[in-house]
């Protein structure tokens, strides 16, 4: 495992202020769908729910939270959950809609490399889910906090989209990037996955992890591997070329060939 050279000094500072003027427009975006949230609606897929299982009293982390849906979900199904996000613009949102739905969420801004001392062994569970690991540079850095995060025998609850489709250019034509870690990849983005009209134009610094990568992290930390699973699909429509699809989408230009997602279970003795 190796962090790769040439990490912009400022890149938490880049991906705070992307991640920042994504979340005006995904707070307005059909595919958050706030209007049916507060109505009632869960935001959480068929993957990570079973994986959750009954969370009823647990003491939940969540990582990277975005604006705080899955959060929200997972508050509503009777768990103690805490939101923690780089964003405080999106933490900002969060509260709000917590506060406007009644629900007993807590949501932290801070950078998940260097979670809060207090949060030491206080949770069941830590969850992360689609488009996290991408952002961070260092997943040993990451490992060691889930782990100093988690009660003995709690778990990781990791649902991630595959670093194979990171390695194609956005229309899944030719092979851009490595599938190992050792780039660091800055992008100008315009719109968002969210809405790609949207007239957003910020700089991105993210990071390919393979699954060799991220499996040696979490074993490096002491956790045992409960649970691995990929699948050849993804539970969103936000990558180009994507078609409807048993469990959700896949690549019209190779259905069921590619790895979309994964998901990996971890527990601390």
């Amino acid at each position: 495992m190796s962090t790769p050279p040439n990490i912009p000094p400022d890149y938490l500072e880049q991906n705070r202020r992307l991640w920042n003027a994504k979340t005006a427009f995904h707070l307005a975006s059909d595919f958050y769908d706030v209007a049916g949230f507060a109505a009632g609606q869960s935001s959480l897929n068929p993957p990570e729910l079973q994986l959750l299982g009954n969370v009823t009293g647990q003491r939940i982390l969540h990582l990277q939270c975005h604006f705080g849906l899955d959060t929200l979900s997972l508050a509503r199904m009777g768990a103690h959950v805490m939101g923690v996000d780089l964003a405080d613009e999106a933490i900002a949102a969060a509260r709000a809609l917590n506060a406007q739905l009644g629900l007993a969420a807590e949501f932290v801004q801070a950078d998940v490399l260097a979670l809060p001392a207090g949060l030491d062994g206080q949770f069941d569970v830590v969850f992360a889910s689609y488009g996290v690991l991408g952002w961070l540079p260092d997943l040993a850095l990451w490992a060691a906090g889930v782990a100093r995060c988690l009660r003995p025998g709690g778990r990781l609850v990791l649902v991630e989209f595959h670093p194979a489709i990171w390695m194609f250019d956005n229309d899944f034509t030719h092979i851009e990037h490595s599938y190992f870690n050792r780039q660091t990849i800055i992008e100008q983005e315009t719109g968002t996955y969210a809405d790609r009209a949207a007239p957003l134009h910020e700089t991105s610094v993210s990071w390919n992890h393979s699954l060799g990568e991220v499996l040696g992290a979490l074993l490096g930390q002491g956790l045992a591997i409960r649970h691995f699973e990929e699948y050849d699909y993804s539970c969103y429509d936000c990558l180009n070329g994507l078609e409807p699809a048993p469990g959700g989408y896949q690549l019209a230009q190779m259905p069921g060939k590619l790895p979309l997602m994964y998901s990996v279970v971890a527990q601390k003795p």
